[in-house]
């Protein structure tokens, strides 16, 4: 079967597609024809080489989710299983294969109505969302500030926020255009990278929800309001400054906070209970799943660099 492995870090340029056997499931697994895989910020990081301290090594094969048709079992999984129609998570790497081999325990059903597409598009991301906001103690009546809205985590959070009843829903993204795409999502706002360009917005926020880190990741915390939590969700920008801390040490007497959140704290059975909701919101047209572009598999190294360029607004997929 054709996968695409990453033969050096660095460039798109390092990804190559090569023959391998086919997977057979081993006990515990179902065997999945791939029909959509998600092209996630984290591949493009382990791409990169920004989490070369992970222990990622040459020959890795990126990809975190898949949807498909699981076409085998393995000795001890219900037979069931076969024929029918899923998503699945593939962990930090294995999901750039026509066939993945997968456990049985990160498996979701997917809705007849829903697309291959539209479940890696949803997929993780609307868990991350979902689970992020919780982390932040958001509640309805609160104004939020999503920092870099335009990729999967982003829409999710701002359709998320808008959904349960935030006063305010604010992104910051890259140009205008991009912004009246949110605005249509449930953001009420629309700043600029730096969080300014609208007069009109709020001046602090009681929850920002941070998909970029980065260097700058420090001066938002002048934009959280008395008792205001910042979680950071994603690291697009890299990691923030070894002293971030201090600048909201400096404003002790605000109660701020700040969490980093990560979906593999969640345990798996809240996961699927919020994946079924959303699929099942997706169908009914209440979360609309933003598809850039689907691309072949054969084109993995193109979809990364549009990813590097910043083009995309959703999420790119790659079909085999």
């Amino acid at each position: 079967m054709k996968a695409v492995q990453i033969r050096s870090f660095g460039s798109p340029d390092g990804m190559a597609v090569v023959d391998v056997p086919a997977p057979a499931p081993a006990a515990g697994q179902v065997l999945i024809a791939n029909e959509a895989i998600g092209v996630g910020g984290v591949d493009v990081l382990i791409r990169n080489g920004a989490l070369a301290s992970y222990g990622f090594t040459e020959g890795h094969v990126p990809g975190s989710e898949v949807a498909g048709t699981v076409t085998a079992v393995g000795p001890d999984v219900d037979p069931v299983w076969v024929g029918r129609r899923v998503w699945a998570f593939t962990g930090t790497g294995g999901g750039y294969v026509e066939q993945a081999a997968v456990s049985v325990a990160q498996v979701r059903p997917i809705p007849r109505e829903l697309s291959a597409a539209d479940a890696v598009t949803v997929g993780s991301s609307v868990v991350v969302a979902h689970f992020a906001l919780a982390h932040a103690h958001f509640a309805a009546g609160e104004s939020v500030l999503v920092r870099g809205a335009a990729g999967g985590l982003g829409i999710n959070t701002v359709q998320l926020a808008a959904r349960a009843g935030a006063a305010t829903v604010a992104v910051t993204t890259s140009s205008a255009e991009r912004g009246e795409r949110l605005r249509a999502l449930g953001a009420t706002h629309v700043l600029d990278r730096s969080g300014k360009g609208d007069a009109d917005a709020p001046s602090h926020y009681d929850v920002i929800v941070d998909v970029v880190a980065g260097p700058y990741l420090p001066s938002f915390f002048d934009r959280l309001a008395p008792n205001g939590r910042m979680v950071t969700i994603g690291l697009l920008g890299g990691p923030p400054p070894a002293d971030f801390g201090m600048t909201m040490m400096g404003a002790f007497q605000r109660s701020l906070s700040f969490a980093t959140f990560s979906a593999d704290t969640v345990p798996a059975a809240d996961q699927q209970a919020v994946q079924a909701e959303q699929f099942a919101a997706a169908v009914r047209g209440e979360l609309v799943s933003v598809v850039h572009e689907a691309l072949p598999l054969e084109d993995a190294a193109q979809a990364h660099r549009k990813m590097d360029a910043g083009e995309v607004f959703g999420r790119i997929v790659l079909t085999p």
